[in-house]
């Protein structure tokens, strides 16, 4: 399930939860909230930078637990594995 961001519409109304802004996890097929969840100040959906992949460490360890290897440029048509 995506996580969404959302933020106040007036500040003056809003409590210390929505106030700075809070996320929260839907489905996709769920409309977006109007009110804050603990005080019911109307809110707003802004969009937020998704998080996609993992970190190459990540990426790197996965690789070498499936068996892969990974090589290391030493000069023109020379290679070295590094595990």
């Amino acid at each position: 399930m995506p996580i969404y961001a959302y933020e106040p519409r007036d500040a003056g109304r809003a409590c210390p939860h929505c106030r700075a802004g809070f996320e929260q996890m839907q489905r996709m097929a769920d409309a977006p909230l109007k009110t804050c969840p603990e005080c019911g100040a109307p809110v707003r959906r802004v969009v937020a930078a998704p998080s996609v992949g993992s970190s190459k460490t990540s990426l790197d360890r996965r690789a070498k637990d499936a068996g892969f290897h990974q090589l290391k440029k030493l000069g023109t048509g020379e290679y070295e594995k590094t595990y």
